[in-house]
């Protein structure tokens, strides 16, 4: 008897939960980050472990670049559950983007996490793939001397065309993109867009005519393509 009084002084309350998350999801889904933020906020208060509200709540500070709250947000996340690889790759992110943001030699610092938390998302789910895309472009990014490499670059870009033929021709034509090797970069594309002819393939090949190889009738011309399939 009393677990059935119990159940509906609750009742009120986890409707009334569920309906301001239902209201604050939309707002996000909107991009209303502002206005989603204090329902998500309060969600929290009302239920700590809320784990949906904790990841709102950190893409939200994400899209703000508040990159200190963000990063506590997806490292409450790992805490509550090591389990998830998404989590780990948020947080990843989020302590990268940060890293861009503070001096070099603390930003030094924090690279071995970044590289870790990308690592550990790709331990929990083999077929993460845009943990793979990050550690790719950490490679590109950083000095040889701290960890960058392209021998690195080139072995997750190997795992994504197993994974991901589409993601795979796209990574190794940024790859080539990035060490100039500008022709092998358009095959790699234009690869990409015989598979799937997705708006991604055409606009980075577009790009790649246009601001690399100094060609803007190839960019328009591809661009006309891709209107005309659509």
């Amino acid at each position: 008897m009393k677990k059935i009084v119990l159940l509906f002084i609750l009742f009120p309350v986890l409707t009334w939960s569920q309906s301001n998350f239902d209201a604050a999801e939309k707002l996000f889904k909107e991009d209303k980050f502002e206005l989603a933020r204090p329902i998500f906020e309060s969600i929290l208060k009302e239920t700590p472990s809320n784990l949906k509200a904790i990841e709102y709540l950190g893409d939200i500070a994400g899209h703000a670049k508040s990159w200190d709250k963000a990063i506590a947000y997806y490292k409450k996340l790992k805490e509550l559950k090591p389990s998830e690889a998404n989590y780990y790759y948020k947080y990843g992110g989020a302590l990268g983007m940060k890293a861009t943001k503070v001096n070099k030699f603390k930003a030094l610092g924090m690279i071995g996490e970044v590289r870790s938390s990308f690592e550990k998302a790709i331990v929990l789910n083999p077929k993460h793939i845009e943990a793979r895309w990050a550690l790719i472009e950490l490679n590109l990014q950083l000095p040889g001397i701290v960890g960058g490499s392209q021998t690195e670059a080139i072995k997750y870009s190997d795992q994504l065309l197993k994974l991901s033929p589409i993601d795979g021709y796209l990574s190794k034509g940024h790859i080539n993109e990035y060490f100039k090797r500008y022709l092998d970069a358009e095959q790699q594309y234009k690869k990409a867009i015989a598979l799937s002819g997705s708006k991604t393939s055409y606009l980075m090949l577009a790009n790649l005519y246009k601001n690399k190889m100094n060609d803007p009738e190839k960019a328009k011309l591809i661009l006309d393509e891709y209107q005309k399939k659509r």
